[in-house]
């Protein structure tokens, strides 16, 4: 089985739609396909529709969380979508995306950037806006030539020039909600040290003791040393370990299942969760 439980669409900020990404995923030779828009669940209902044959949804969300400072994002997987907390919690971080989104784009004006609102908006669509939708607007703009490129303290990383902060998640709320709503929690990409400063090992300890379940160690952000370190980690924490793709479409060059979950794993995420359950394909033949 190949696995991928870390992709995004056009609900957040990826360049496929639910319905693409799953078409995709199945084209690339999936079995099983996590969707973890930001913050959000608005894709799960267009890619369950769309779902081919032989490929398993497996419905999530990235949640934006923050602890002692520093962001750090959450997979929430299989929870219930409509259990009310949990379903507000993602409502107050959403309902501050274009806030902090606006004033990003007034930093970088500031800066001589001739980015402007209707731009971004434009790129964002119907998607929860965040920063790879401005970084975009800097490449169309010549800025910057990719969008990781924009991800740099000259740009848009963490404690950058033109970076704004938003209303972020308690990671430990975020994890007993999660909980409540029946789901399991995983740490995404904690050592992607490029995107700015991580979480220190002495709080994803507290964050173990505290009911998350598992990290994210097979990652493009992560290296190969990096990888190593974190499966020890994780040994010693007692929790899972994940790998995925954290596929954006166009917006990032890793493409779907660059990086994989282990079945033994998967099968453990699918034991603990108990608010949903894993979506077999009937929606359509599988792609060649």
């Amino acid at each position: 089985m190949r696995i991928d439980l870390h992709t995004h669409s056009t609900a957040s900020d990826g360049t496929d739609t639910p319905a693409e990404l799953v078409r995709n995923a199945a084209a690339a030779g999936l079995d099983v396909v996590a969707l973890t828009d930001h913050d959000t669940v608005r894709g799960h209902a267009a890619a369950i529709a769309a779902l081919p044959e032989g490929l398993t949804l497996v419905t999530g969300a990235e949640l934006s969380c923050r602890i002692d400072g520093v962001g750090l994002h959450m997979l929430a997987y299989l929870f219930d979508p409509d259990e009310p907390e949990l379903a507000r919690a993602r409502e107050l971080v959403r309902d501050d995306r274009v806030p902090r989104a606006r004033t990003m784009v007034r930093r970088l004006q500031d800066l001589g950037v001739p980015v402007e609102w209707e731009q971004v908006a434009r790129i964002a669509g119907d998607g929860s806006v965040g920063r790879p939708h401005i970084a975009t607007a800097l490449v169309e703009l010549g800025v910057v030539e990719t969008v990781s490129d924009a991800f740099t303290p000259e740009w848009l990383a963490n404690g950058g020039r033109a970076y704004a902060e938003k209303y972020e998640l308690d990671p430990f709320d975020a994890i007993r909600l999660v909980k409540a709503a029946g789901g399991v929690t995983v740490f995404a990409h904690p050592a992607a040290v490029k995107r700015g400063e991580v979480v220190p090992e002495s709080s994803m300890a507290r964050l173990a003791a505290a009911g998350l379940d598992g990290i994210e160690v097979d990652h493009m952000d992560h290296d190969e040393p990096t990888r190593a370190g974190l499966r020890g980690l994780a040994r010693d924490l007692g929790l899972l370990t994940t790998g995925s793709s954290d596929y954006h479409g166009s917006r990032k060059t890793v493409g779907l299942g660059e990086c994989t979950t282990d079945p033994e794993i998967y099968g453990e995420i699918t034991r603990r969760a108990t608010g949903a359950f894993p979506v077999p394909g009937a929606g359509g033949p599988r792609p060649a």
